[in-house]
């Protein structure tokens, strides 16, 4: 069996972009995107400086976690280990960039659909090589088969020392590279600044790489300035004033030595933003008042009233706003239909999706029962069935970020952490339209002050709890992968 990989020889590798640049001829890559691109690493003090490359793109995974999280099987891993992609079948919902740890997916402006390196899958099916391959004029880039101990790279991989981006992934990367350092390979070895060539394009790269034209990158001199505004300021500043000059170019003298990145490649900024942030109150609001009710129906606490209809009718309008949200944040929002018709039942977006609607059917079931005039004990029989939709609505996201690979802060969160939270905001954004919907039967409705007063403190938690995990998904997108 065929399984193809990548070595990337850092002993001879000068950085041209020559791989880039025959990448983006070869499948007409659009500006601001790339499917290869080149990482500048510079460390010391002149004249003991050393500036090393680091070429990056997809590591075609053994256990790919893009392939997993797709909900349409847009991605999928070949039969000869080759990670390829099928543009007919993405949906733009970005879950494949979430879940790749080496940041190799992006948004095509002009598609709306996810891209990457496949290989040169087209060159491969005609027995050539990769075009990054053919181009490099230091033969850097070693293309070929891992499992045939005869091959180039397959000796290469035997007989040098060789490693890969992330093992703690688990995702078995078919990329290695020969003398590749720490400060080249770990994202978190180096910074990235908010200067330099393409290191700070997020509003305008990935998902927003349509706005490219109209960025201008930032030039790599804010320290020189700063040290050459120093330097004159201490030639007629104060005795006192140019000790601390003297302390401030010091302090930039001894940060110049640390390895840093020089040149970069863009970053692809916030992925989910406001929409899925929406989308988790709406959901946890519409899945905590359902199971609210429902228990203080199954417990005779409550009667199956009108005051339930309503209660009701609050969870399907939540519902069916998160719905709206889900679709408006996807690049291909026409196509969430595939999510249903060309499932990939590994994808906790697929088993959200079809849980969604069980749970949306099943309180539509209780409106039919209620109106049909249907014995009132098919409530409590539904209700035992749909307690545990409900509650999977409320948190299955917790493991579709889990999917998510790629953001070690959602990646590494237990199942009780994710049981507990996703639970806990159930409770929260349904617990306070449950107490008004039934301040009326509790006797507390005697007057306009204490719905107004539950209203306001309605009002209050649920921006209050949004902006929280708006602040939440940000955080865990800022964290560099390259």
């Amino acid at each position: 069996m065929v399984n193809y990989g990548f070595v990337i020889d850092n002993r001879t590798c000068i950085g041209c972009h020559a791989c880039t640049v025959a990448c983006k001829s070869e499948h007409d890559v659009p500006i601001g995107v790339n499917r290869t691109h080149v990482k500048y690493i510079e460390s010391g003090t002149y004249p003991n400086s050393t500036r090393e490359f680091s070429v990056h793109r997809c590591n075609h995974c053994e256990d790919a976690p893009c392939t997993d999280i797709c909900p349409t099987n847009a991605l999928f891993t070949r039969k000869d280990g080759i990670v390829d992609f099928d543009d007919a079948r993405c949906i733009g919902c970005k879950a494949c960039m979430q879940a790749c740890p080496y940041d190799a997916i992006y948004i095509d402006p002009n598609k709306g659909t996810a891209a990457k390196c496949n290989y040169c899958a087209h060159r491969i099916d005609q027995a050539y090589e990769p075009a990054c391959v053919v181009v490099c004029p230091t033969e850097s880039i070693i293309s070929g088969d891992l499992d045939d101990p005869n091959s180039n790279i397959a000796k290469l991989v035997a007989e040098q020392e060789v490693r890969v981006r992330k093992p703690e992934s688990g995702a078995k990367p078919n990329l290695y590279y020969i003398q590749g350092s720490s400060a080249m390979l770990e994202p978190g070895a180096t910074e990235r600044s908010d200067s330099g060539v393409m290191t700070t394009q997020a509003g305008g790269v990935g998902h927003f790489a349509k706005y490219a034209d109209k960025r201008l990158d930032a030039a790599d001199t804010p320290s020189m300035v700063v040290q050459l505004a120093l330097e004159m300021k201490a030639k007629e500043a104060n005795p006192r004033d140019r000790a601390i000059i003297h302390d401030v170019m010091a302090k930039l003298d001894q940060e110049a030595g640390k390895p840093k990145r020089v040149y970069d490649a863009p970053s692809k900024g916030i992925l989910w933003d406001r929409e899925v942030a929406g989308y988790l109150v709406t959901k946890s609001a519409a899945a905590g008042l359902y199971i609210l009710m429902m228990l203080g129906v199954i417990s005779g606490f409550l009667p199956f009233d009108e005051m339930i209809v309503i209660g009701l009718l609050a969870s399907i309008t939540l519902l069916g706003l998160t719905g709206l949200l889900l679709v408006k944040d996807l690049d291909k929002p026409m196509r969430f239909i595939y999510v249903i018709l060309r499932p990939n039942w590994s994808s906790w977006l697929v088993r959200g999706s079809y849980t969604l609607g069980a749970f949306g059917a099943a309180m539509t079931a209780h409106l039919a029962i209620y109106f049909l005039g249907l014995p009132s004990q098919w409530h409590i029989w539904l209700a035992f069935a749909a307690i545990p939709l409900a509650w999977m609505t409320a948190t299955y996201t917790g493991w579709l970020f889990k999917q998510a690979k790629g953001r070690e802060m959602w990646a590494n969160r237990s199942d009780w952490e994710i049981a507990l939270t996703g639970t806990g905001e159930m409770l929260i954004f349904g617990g306070l339209p449950f107490i008004l919907l039934e301040m009326k039967n509790w006797g507390l409705a005697t007057s306009y002050a204490i719905p107004l007063l539950v209203t306001t403190i309605l009002g209050v938690v649920y921006w209050k709890g949004y902006q929280h995990i708006l602040d939440g998904l940000r955080k865990a997108q800022m964290e560099p992968l390259i």
